[in-house]
């Protein structure tokens, strides 16, 4: 079953929160949980992130073959360096935090840094709801082209991996 996506407010309980002011993008996207959807947010954050759909490999395929000429970290280069440097890794990005309820991945490079939050919310009814944040601060030109340019991109990827959690295993 596929999820339903919905754009949301970030949450000011997110521990990226204090990234919201000043970056140059924020978004924030949400999906209620099935009941019997795992309450580990690093569970569900590698659920999301480990196994991309075939069209999403393609893209970052592409993005790195027109990236990294131009200096920035490709996405074979952020995960030999997650090889060595031995922290937790969910997909190839490090992951910076975590807590109960949320985990947060990201990376700087020279052209921008990048958070993503995957937070795991509950209502007053003990419905839950996945939210995944992201927050990017540009450094340069260079960032604030590619961040242009791929926002497209990046809102379709982050909805597709939130509409089929409900379909991983």
């Amino acid at each position: 079953m596929r999820l339903i996506v919905t754009r949301v407010a970030p949450p000011p309980m997110s521990a990226i929160a204090d990234w919201y002011g000043g970056a140059d993008l924020v978004d924030s996207y949400a999906v209620t949980l099935p009941a019997a959807a795992s309450q580990d947010p690093a569970t569900l954050a590698r659920a999301l992130f480990s196994r991309p759909p075939p069209w999403v490999r393609g893209l970052l395929r592409l993005r790195d073959q027109i990236v990294g000429p131009l200096g920035a970290k490709t996405t074979t280069a952020i995960g030999q360096a997650g090889a060595s440097d031995g922290r937790d890794r969910v997909g190839f990005f490090p992951v910076l935090g975590r807590s109960e309820h949320e985990i947060v991945r990201g990376e700087d490079d020279r052209h921008l840094d990048f958070r993503a939050s995957v937070l795991l919310q509950s209502d007053d009814h003990g419905a839950r709801r996945l939210v995944a944040t992201t927050a990017v601060r540009c450094h340069n030109l260079f960032g604030r082209i590619y961040l242009w340019v791929i926002k497209p991109f990046h809102v379709l990827v982050v909805r597709s991996y939130l509409s089929r959690l409900g379909t991983l295993d």
